[in-house]
């Protein structure tokens, strides 16, 4: 089978979205969707692995791929076809252990392929029977566990807006995953004054979280250079060189600011410091998919993943817009598919489940979103005031749709977060959120430290 061929088998047999349509790759009918997938279902593993869908000599992720590639995990499964691969991880035989065990042997094809012959169904069962756990101040990950990221963003930066934002997230149990803020400046002196806010709320309230700026990863080695407070570094990320080329990064960039995170040894009980996020369509808006569909290029990010020991990564499923995932149906069916491959591939997956304003999508869609993620075992969502980002602009899940996920499906946030916040009076016995009026003062005492700090 030649590349060529591959990419089309793929494109052909991938659940319709718009992206695809976009990029002129998606079957032409539902008929010859399911031939192609037929088709896929019978296509050897081992075909896969011996078909690179880009030249490594030209891209760089190509290349980390067969690097990455364990001939001796691959072994048992070598003589799979795709259908075989996605029977086995349904059986009772494909053990969370089992599952693991396969990381390495399993490239973003490769899983890509199986996501493309699986029912919605599919994607949670075997989802759920792969934690991937990392530690930084707090372990995310664990079964039975839902953490959050708190999502602070304002137009201006300003402080008193961010704190706000932070109190009422903490409030209502968020924060576990990390204070992420996205600066409305790209530049070291508005990343340090926004770490510098975090790390002071963080040490006067004694609470076990990560923060994290996510301005560009240079931006970043230039802080920690001069001593800001750098917990996770982030960058956003996809499947080849040339669109990683777009975000103005390289392999060697992300190496580079892993060991600068690293070597300030910031983590307490772990050393996972980097932060990435990825999204359907990304490489297609740069012109850098390679006439692969928009899936497999999202799955073959996850590789770029991986190769760093992130603490988090999550897919923004909706965020690009219509033009890549067009409704609700199309963004469900991507955020199922993302957590899946990522963690067969062993990436410790989150996801903003989110759509933008022109999008033919709702609350609701993503109320059945976040429900079916949280049943998947979902390493963690977003927390935003409101739902409402008011400075990227798009719709995610607020920190009451967490309240409300980790009640109905009986999850807990991260154990660490869990006893701080328990101790403050946030949380009861259970680990879920106390009602108001029997908080007492520990909450008001709360409150009155993060709004001095951010004065």
């Amino acid at each position: 089978m030649s590349p060529d061929q591959l990419k089309t088998l793929l494109a052909e047999a991938s659940p319709a979205r718009s992206g695809d349509f976009l990029a002129g790759v998606a079957a032409e009918s539902q008929e010859a969707r399911v031939k192609a997938q037929r088709r896929l279902a019978d296509t050897g593993l081992a075909d896969i692995l011996q078909t690179p869908l880009i030249d490594p000599e030209e891209d760089e992720v190509q290349r980390l791929i067969l690097d990455q590639h364990d001939d001796a995990a691959f072994r048992p499964i070598s003589a799979f076809s795709v259908g075989e691969l996605r029977d086995f991880l349904l059986t009772d035989e494909a053990t969370p252990e089992a599952i693991a065990a396969l990381k390495w042997a399993l490239t973003p094809e490769m899983v890509a392929a199986v996501s493309k012959i699986c029912r919605n169904q599919d994607l949670i069962a075997i989802a759920k029977k792969r934690p991937v756990v990392t530690k930084f101040r707090t372990t995310v990950g664990l079964p039975g566990r839902l953490s959050v990221r708190i999502q602070p963003n304002h137009p201006t930066d300003d402080a008193k807006g961010v704190a706000a934002s932070i109190l009422d997230g903490l409030a209502f149990g968020c924060g576990d995953a990390v204070i992420g803020i996205n600066p409305a400046t790209d530049s070291p002196s508005a990343m340090r004054r926004l770490l510098e806010l975090i790390e002071d709320l963080r040490l006067r309230l004694g609470c076990p979280v990560q923060s994290c700026v996510l301005a560009h990863v240079t931006t970043a080695i230039d802080c920690m250079s001069r001593g800001a407070p750098v917990d996770l570094v982030f960058q956003s990320i996809a499947g080849s060189e040339k669109a990683n080329a777009s975000f103005g990064i390289d392999l060697a960039m992300l190496k580079e600011a892993q060991d600068a995170a690293k070597s300030l040894k910031r983590g307490t009980i772990g050393t996972d410091v980097m932060y990435f996020e990825t999204g359907q369509g990304a490489a297609l808006s740069a012109n850098a998919h390679f006439g692969i569909d928009q899936q497999t290029m999202e799955a073959r990010a996850y590789a770029v993943a991986r190769a760093f020991d992130p603490l988090l990564v999550n897919t923004v499923v909706g965020f690009i817009g219509p033009e890549y995932l067009y409704d609700g149906k199309e963004i469900t069916r991507a955020g199922l598919e993302d957590h899946f491959c990522g963690k067969l591939l062993g990436v410790p997956m989150g996801v903003d489940v989110c759509y933008t304003n022109h999008a033919e999508a709702d609350q609701d869609d993503m109320d059945n979103l976040l429900t079916l993620l949280g049943v998947a075992g979902v390493n963690f969502v977003m927390g935003v005031p409101g739902s409402d980002d008011v400075m990227l602009n798009y719709q995610s899940t607020s920190y009451h749709d967490a309240a409300y996920v980790r009640r109905a499906l009986d999850l807990r946030p991260a154990p660490e977060f869990e006893a701080w916040a328990r101790d403050v009076g946030i949380f009861d016995e259970r680990g879920f959120l106390r009602p108001e009026a029997s908080r007492g003062d520990t909450g008001l005492l709360a409150r009155s430290k993060l709004l001095e700090a951010a004065e």
